[in-house]
């Protein structure tokens, strides 16, 4: 698990917030410590690739946030359809942007949650 004060720099204020409910309830976890090839060229190369957010050590559960517009999350939901073709072993949870909102609102977390809204959400 990631102390408070070593925290990996993360790609979306989202991320850090749902660590941070992570370390409250003492769930240990470690931030995108994987990648999984998807799509290979015809040399082998890996030309396509998924690291998901967060692995829960204990539940053997790797945690994907997006914060994504709806319309926006083809991609995200493509790359979550092949991780399951390829690796049906791996356990895999996608939170989606109302899911993400929901669980800070849940645990007080209004202000960070407000920063996942509308225009400002994540487009990666």
């Amino acid at each position: 698990m990631s102390s408070p004060n070593h925290h990996p720099k993360f790609s979306h204020p989202a991320e850090e917030e749902f660590a941070r409910i992570l370390d409250f309830y003492g769930i240990e976890w470690e931030y995108e410590p994987r990648t999984f090839p998807l799509e290979w060229d015809a040399e082998g190369n890996i030309t396509e690739a998924f690291a998901p957010d967060f692995y829960l050590t204990q539940q053997d559960l790797y945690v994907e946030l997006t914060t994504l517009r709806p319309q926006l999350s083809t991609h995200k939901n493509r790359k979550l359809r092949r991780m399951h073709e390829l690796y049906p072993e791996i356990k895999i949870k996608l939170l989606k942007r109302r899911e993400v909102r929901d669980l800070m609102v849940k645990y007080g977390l209004v202000q960070e949650a407000e920063r996942i809204q509308g225009t400002q959400a994540q487009e990666k």
